[in-house]
């Protein structure tokens, strides 16, 4: 065994050297991919050395962190995704001795029963039977007590290795706040820290999410404190939050929305906490989404967690959403405005209330509710008053130029208040799966495109390309209509034109205004200077 873990700090020394952020060659790369692969196949085989080998492993990872100041390549904390805790060890346990307790109780109890049936001259017989029972018994529970020591000393290398894990997404939190959050007058060095990356970011709220149901409770309010105020971006009790850069993605700030909700539904019983700033958070990160620059994935991943798998939602709060989401199908690419259309979809399921945005009053919907005015740009959706609003841009998605996202803005608009509709011609279970989807059929529509040119250039070079094509010789063929997909750019872009002209008329007619008006002035002055003096 100490062989075995000799050999796992050889494994973790050489991935100090392979494990660093800032790589500068091949082979480093290529010493960090196998150093990591030995690090995941020496955690997924635990039961082999008894777990001894990966508690000194995640040891010397976590002060090989602490030494570098959690600047490091994110492989060298993604390898702790590979870990596998029994988290029900204890339980198991427990229940076998219980069952054990019972079955020697009833079996006490039959034999009780049995030798008052007996008659006077039997009773020796059975005595002897039961002693031998007894002994049977004991020899049992004394063959299972022999293995208990193992199982104890199992628990207790886990519960090591997790407080290792544990320790080392701590400091990565913390050393992201005070890096983003530390006052420039109070330290110097604060505005160089504030502009580190913090590429340990991801993967630890990764593994936050996954091993969050083995938290300790009395951690918890910390953890989500810190949550809080990451997703928000900047720091509520810091008076000089402004000059400090906000070093953290829309992306990192989504995950730790996404993590706060995961955390609390795996300790529903033991946690009561208000989740809803991370729902405000998640309102205005809506207007800072940028489809090249954001991951859709995590974005998809947050409607699905925070809005459809949530049963509790306030009216005002779901419109809000509702309205937001819909603007912003309006400004981003397929994958994500399909996104966005399931997530108002699932909204609109929930709440029927909410369908009062479907009507086209003056005024919006029927049900306006305490805010009698929409306010596109409050902060907080309770307070935005989106039940005043109607769903104007569904009428603008029904006229898209991809068929998925038309035909499902259309079955939108077609539910109505009373009528309980829940039938649409594309039904998408989740975000996340119509942002796959969407997704590859762009993939597959420009692979589809290459590959039909390339089968016309070896038809062209074997002189077959006179010949009519047979039938079924395409193996795929284009889900886009292209002579629609032209003439709806043209009527598109000839609107634009349009706009562009508008704007260039309406500037000139201002400037011929302005110089008659001047010219007018002109004329008055001359003619007050030209009146003789009395």
């Amino acid at each position: 065994m100490a062989g075995m873990v000799e050999e796992a700090e050889t494994v973790v020394t050489t991935l100090e050297e392979g494990l660093r952020f800032s790589v500068s060659s091949a082979a480093k790369m290529a010493m960090r991919k196998i150093c990591c692969s030995t690090i995941k196949s020496l955690f997924t085989n635990e039961g082999k050395h008894g777990g001894e080998a990966t508690l000194e492993a995640v040891r010397l990872i976590a002060d090989y962190v602490k030494a570098h100041n959690c600047q490091l390549h994110p492989d060298s904390v993604e390898v702790f995704l590979s870990l596998a805790f029994d988290e029900d060890l204890g339980k198991a346990e427990k229940k076998v001795e219980d069952q054990k307790f019972k079955n020697k109780k009833s079996k006490k109890r039959k034999n009780f029963e049995a030798s008052n049936q007996f008659p006077e001259n039997d009773r020796k017989k059975s005595r002897q039977e039961s002693i031998s029972k007894t002994r049977e018994e004991v020899e049992a529970d004394y063959k299972a007590a022999s293995f208990t020591p193992d199982v104890m000393e199992s628990r207790q290398m886990q519960s090591e290795t997790l407080s290792a894990v544990f320790e080392t997404y701590f400091r990565i939190l913390k050393h992201t706040m005070q890096s983003i959050f530390a006052r420039p007058e109070t330290n110097p060095g604060a505005l160089s820290a504030a502009m580190e990356s913090h590429p340990l970011l991801g993967p630890c709220l990764k593994g936050l999410a996954k091993f969050s149901h083995l938290i300790d409770i009395d951690f918890m309010g910390d953890l989500m404190n810190h949550l809080k105020i990451l997703a928000s971006g900047s720091s509520s009790s810091d008076s000089t939050s402004e000059k400090c850069p906000k070093c953290l993605t829309m992306s990192e700030r989504l995950q730790c929305c996404i993590v706060a909700f995961k955390v609390m539904r795996n300790n529903l019983d033991a946690l009561n906490v208000d989740l809803q700033d991370f729902f405000v958070h998640l309102y205005n990160l809506l207007l800072e989404y940028r489809p090249g620059r954001d991951q859709g994935e995590v974005l998809a991943e947050a409607f699905k967690i925070m809005l459809c798998d949530d049963k509790q939602h306030d009216m005002q709060k779901t419109a809000a959403f509702i309205k937001r989401l819909a603007t912003l199908s309006l400004c981003v690419g397929s994958a994500d405005s399909m996104a966005a259309l399931v997530t108002v979809k699932h909204l609109f399921q929930k709440n029927v209330k909410c369908r009062n945005l479907l009507e086209n009053d003056i005024g919006g919907g029927s049900v306006s509710g305490t805010i009698p005015k929409y306010q596109p740009y409050s902060t907080d959706p309770n307070l935005s008053g989106a039940l005043a609003s109607v769903l104007w841009e569904l009428n603008l998605l029904s006229k898209h130029y991809h068929p998925a996202i038309s035909a499902m803005a259309s079955g939108i608009s077609s539910m109505s208040n009373t009528a309980n509709n829940q039938v649409f011609l594309l039904s998408k279970s989740s975000p996340q799966q119509a942002f796959k989807e969407t997704s590859l059929d762009q993939e597959l529509c420009f692979t589809q495109n290459s590959s039909i040119k390339l089968n016309n250039k070896k038809r062209r070079t074997n002189g077959s390309a006179t010949s009519p094509p047979s039938i079924g010789s395409t193996i795929v063929t284009s889900s886009f209509n292209e002579d629609e997909l032209r003439r709806k750019l043209s009527s598109h872009f000839m609107l634009l034109h349009d706009i562009k002209e508008n704007e260039r008329l309406r500037s000139e007619l201002d400037r011929t205004a302005l110089s008659l008006q001047l010219y007018e002035q002109y004329k008055k002055q001359k003619k007050q200077r030209s009146k003789p003096s009395r």
